[in-house]
């Protein structure tokens, strides 16, 4: 079991601060605050990608010119090798599930 209040959170890239609150190797859940104007770069993983709003809003970008804004009460996810990216359109909290567990998050 673990605690938020207990762990450490990671700035990458600038402002977003991610807290891995717990992992196996088959999943992976972590907690993220960003702030708004933060942009995380068009990427893609092996891992399945899902995620919740808690609060804020969030344009996720994908390939093509595609893209969504998710606010609070949405879901989404992203599937293996799927190009994404995002801005913040506001300072914003998430959480989010990989499977299998992101080795560069443990």
């Amino acid at each position: 079991m673990n605690n938020k209040k207990e762990l450490q959170s990671v700035e990458n890239p600038k402002g977003i601060f991610r807290t891995t609150l717990q992992y196996t190797d088959d999943a992976m859940i972590c907690h993220f605050n960003m702030n708004k104007g933060a942009m995380v770069p068009l990427h893609n993983h092996k891992a399945v990608q899902m995620g919740y709003i808690i609060k804020g809003s969030v344009k996720f970008i994908q390939e093509n010119d595609n893209f969504f804004i998710a606010q609070p009460g949405c879901s989404y996810s992203f599937g293996p090798f799927e190009y994404h990216g995002a801005e913040v359109l506001e300072d914003t909290e998430l959480i989010e599930c990989f499977s299998p567990a992101r080795d560069e998050y443990k």
